[in-house]
């Protein structure tokens, strides 16, 4: 297999789909496992600023983690804290620089552009996410925490 196979074409492909899809379900009827399909479902959900179908291609006790701070488990949670992120958000488009698949293991590269309460901002960030059954069991993102604060108008206490 070559390398335009194993690596380009996939990248190209869900480059593809990610500007041409109709959008995700947020019921299992229609259920991805391929990784690459389970990061673009995913993609188009946070870019509809959709809670619950960002919520629905998690697993059921799946982890979230900023890595500066403690995971969030579980669909409940995960509903709670993405909720909270997106209440006062009217953009997100997760813009995709490079995805590299190992097994069920997917990273992600992207830029996050949003508008939260107004302001427009963006920062860069890598996703490692873990694929198991068609949903993201595990998903650890790294992103300097003070670039994202001060891009969304936050100001951080001493």
């Amino acid at each position: 297999m070559s390398i335009f196979t194993q690596r380009i074409l996939p990248a190209a492909v869900l480059a593809v789909a990610l500007h041409t899809s109709p959008g995700v379900l947020a019921d299992d009827s229609f259920r991805a496992t391929d990784p690459l399909v389970v990061t673009h479902n995913m993609v188009n959900a946070w870019n509809a600023l959709d809670v619950d179908a960002i919520v629905a291609i998690f697993s059921e006790d799946a982890h979230f983690q900023s890595m500066m701070k403690e995971p969030i488990v579980g669909r409940a949670e995960l509903k709670k804290h993405f909720g909270r992120l997106l209440q006062n958000a009217s953009h997100l488009e997760l813009k995709l620089r490079h995805v590299a698949v190992t097994g069920n293991t997917v990273f992600v590269e992207r830029i996050d552009v949003f508008t939260v309460n107004g302001k427009p901002g963006s920062v860069p960030v890598v996703a490692v996410m873990d694929i198991e059954d068609g949903y993201v069991a595990r998903w650890r993102e790294y992103y300097d925490r003070a670039d994202l604060l001060s891009e969304m108008g936050v100001t951080q206490g001493h």
